[in-house]
């Protein structure tokens, strides 16, 4: 999609700078197959492995012209529009034979049906005639070998009757043909075709409705105070951005001046607006109340909130899940299987069945192919995967792949971080206490000097509070941050330390005299902070950070469904008890290094329980990686988000829960597909070779058959999208 250059924005930044800042989910460049994921190609066309329409891989927020059910709507109709005259002689042949010769309807039934085979058929022989060329039959391979036959074998019965042996004759001496056969089997698979690919059409849905959310344009101030409208993808990071009253938030970043309330529903779910002030975060696509501000933008283009729900949803429909396999498994020997039966009904029907013997064999073999075209098969797991993960993400629940779509099912254990997982992750100094000659502004300078280095979010509330008192931090030299500890390093020619109980007794440092003040604020939830100088006790600080308000209805939803919940903290033992007692978390490890969440998880799977672990920091991540399932809070680290199989959009616990249900559903409806695929093949295909003719007399025409395989496929896609209607 070509965007045009704004009329008074050329100025602004330069080409190169417009590509590197364009939005990646906004250009299909590859196509694939939604069946097989793994086959790319750089322009539409058929999957070599399954003879699949390709799709692109990206979509924009405009509906795109579907070239290919364009074209099978148009073959469709053209072949039913001429079908529908072959059906009317065939059923009352013995009135026109009055006044026509058999020949001349034979040439009649002839002319009409070679179009709707040869036209309205043509995609199928090609499909099918790839499929044996790349060595990978499927269910074009059936197809185009079926309606292929029956056509051939019309033709020359038609034209050159002479040829076939009396064994073709039927009691009147005539060779039977089946052009109407070839004619509806191939419109039955046409009108399969369309409703397939408008359902899978309607899987996209989601990705375009997320597309749509994006505003078109953003108000950039420039750098002599005026201001003009210039398109989305011309924003870089660090532009200033004015967001009037009623407008969409342009992209990622935070608010300089004014405030407002906005309506982040798309992200949260929640109808209630959020108040934003200068220095809060804003996301791209949210919607502005009534209120104007100005911000910097932060994330632009694919590095946006929205861009990375876009491009994980739209990989997540693609990828194969677990179970996916057993259905490849039983594809690849199924079409062999099906061609092998065909002959050997063809060969049975010749050798011991009723006259005209020959034709029964080549009717009934047609039906076998027919009837078994494996589908509803193929489409078992990957429509149920689409439709799920794109509901998913209307639930603010975003699926990196189908895999962590099925394991989550399987999850009897969570295991949860404290800080910015159970908590808000917004901690705050509640308290400064001095052990020494320092007061608590020159404690307090002493530790946000130290904390501006560090990227833990304890020390952040401590950095900010300092700024707040306008104290001009020191500077610092030899700085040493000690993993899960704290930080140590010289100011003004001292050593100086922040951290927890463990740093400063590895420092050797005696923490008597606080024990009792620290205890108590612990017993409060407060984590405690020690500061020391020169290998002596000089202060504590205590930091707070308040439990998300959804987190303790997270916990009951999560223990109704038999879930046990462990929470992993580096915090003190008696501030992470009081947390965990607060929230009803069965069982707590305090004090913990972030390689102590590897091994934790890993003794949790060795005893055999299948784990999920949800965080959102970055010392979260190789946990995260190590879970059957991570789950990482969406307002956390971007590390967190890419270790993670599944990510909460909003950051609610409740999420889990919802999670759960998703995957639950979604597997039941694809164990449902695969079940009714599985019965359909089994029943259909002996009744096709004729097992009810000696009991009942029965055969199955091929148009039944095909009929059947339709609405077969039909069904599972149906079935498939209810899971639009599950409720999370």
């Amino acid at each position: 999609m070509k965007h045009e250059p704004h009329c008074c924005s050329s100025s602004h930044h330069s080409p190169s700078e417009k590509a590197n800042n364009a939005n990646p989910p906004h250009f299909p460049v590859e196509y694939t197959c939604p069946m097989h994921p793994q086959i790319v190609q750089p322009k539409p066309g058929s999957c070599p492995i399954c003879g699949m329409a390709l799709e692109p891989k990206t979509f924009t927020a405009e509906k795109e012209e579907n070239i290919e059910l364009k074209e099978m709507t148009l073959r469709f109709w053209v072949g039913l529009f001429l079908t529908l005259p072959i059906l009317f002689f065939t059923m009352i042949e013995p009135l026109f034979s009055i006044r026509f010769s058999p020949t001349v309807i034979l040439w009649i039934q002839a002319t009409l049906a070679t179009p709707v085979v040869l036209w309205g058929g043509w995609p199928f022989f090609t499909r099918g005639y790839s499929s044996i060329i790349n060595r990978s039959l499927n269910m074009f391979t059936l197809i185009s070998i079926g309606v292929g036959a029956a056509y051939l074998y019309s033709m020359i019965a038609a034209f050159w009757p002479s040829i076939f042996p009396l064994s073709f004759q039927d009691k009147n001496n005539q060779i039977p043909i089946y052009f109407e056969a070839a004619s509806v089997i191939t419109v039955l698979v046409l009108l399969g075709q369309v409703l397939e690919l408008r359902a899978r059409d309607r899987t996209s849905h989601a990705i375009r409705a997320l597309l749509n959310l994006a505003p078109k344009t953003a108000r950039i101030i420039l750098e002599d105070k005026s201001e003009k409208d210039i398109p989305l993808e011309e924003i870089k990071k660090g532009d200033r951005l004015r967001v009037r009253p009623g407008e969409k938030v342009p992209t990622d970043g935070i608010v300089l001046e004014g405030s407002s309330s906005i309506d982040e529903s798309m992200i949260t779910g929640e109808p209630f607006p959020v108040t934003k002030h200068v220095g809060d975060k804003v996301t791209g696509a949210t919607l502005n109340g009534s209120g104007s501000f100005i911000m910097r933008a932060e994330r632009v283009g694919s590095e946006t909130l929205l861009s990375r729900i876009i491009q994980m949803v739209s990989d997540a429909q693609r990828s194969r899940a677990p179970i996916q396999k057993l259905a490849d498994l039983v594809s690849s020997y199924f079409v062999p299987a099906v061609i092998a039966t065909a002959i050997l009904t063809f060969i049975i029907w010749g050798l011991i069945g009723p006259s005209p013997a020959l034709a029964h064999a080549l009717i009934n073999a047609v039906a076998v192919l027919i009837i078994a075209c494996p589908c509803a098969l193929g489409l078992a797991t990957p429509m149920s995967i689409m439709v799920g993960v794109g509901q998913g993400a209307r639930s603010g629940i975003l699926i990196k792949n189908a895999e962590a779509l099925e394991l989550m099912s399987k999850v009897d254990i969570v295991v949860v971080d404290k800080t910015g997982t159970l908590t808000e992750g917004k901690p705050k100094l509640t308290t400064i206490l001095s052990f020494g000659e320092k007061n608590e502004d020159e404690l307090l300078l002493l530790a946000a000097s130290l904390e501006i280095s560090s990227e833990h979010p304890l020390g952040v509330p401590i950095v900010s509070r300092a700024k707040e008192k306008s104290l001009s931090l020191l500077p610092i030299e030899d700085f040493k941050s000690v993993t899960g500890k704290g930080v140590i390093g010289k100011i003004t020619g001292k050593t100086v330390a922040i951290g927890n109980q463990k740093l400063l007794s590895d420092l050797k440092i005696d923490l008597s005299i606080a024990h009792e003040k620290a205890e108590s604020l612990r017993q409060q939830g407060q984590t405690v902070l020690y500061l020391a100088i020169d290998e002596k006790l000089a202060g504590v600080l205590a930091v707070s950070d308040v439990i998300k308000a959804s987190t303790k209805e997270a916990i009951e939803m999560l223990h109704k469904e038999g879930i046990r919940i462990v929470m992993l903290t580096g915090d003190n033992k008696t501030t992470a008890r009081a947390v965990g007692q607060a929230l009803g978390i069965d069982e707590i490890e305090a004090e913990v290094l972030p390689e102590d969440k590897n091994r934790i998880i890993k003794g949790l799977q060795t005893e055999g329980r299948f784990v999920a672990m949800a965080g959102d920091g970055i010392n979260d991540a190789p946990a995260l990686a190590q879970a059957n399932v991570g789950i990482a809070m969406g307002t956390g680290t971007d590390i967190a988000i890419e270790s993670a199989g599944i990510t909460l959009v909003k950051g609610d616990l409740r999420g889990i829960a919802r999670a759960r249900k998703l995957s639950h559903a979604t597997m039941r409806n694809i164990k449902q597909n695969l079940w009714f695929a599985f019965i359909y093949n089994a029943l259909g295909v002996p009744i096709a070779a004729g097992v009810l003719y000696p009991v009942f007399g029965l055969l199955l025409s091929p148009i039944i058959a095909s009929a059947a395989m339709t609405l077969s496929s039909v069904s599972v896609i149906m079935n498939s999208l209810r899971l639009n209607r599950q409720k999370l």
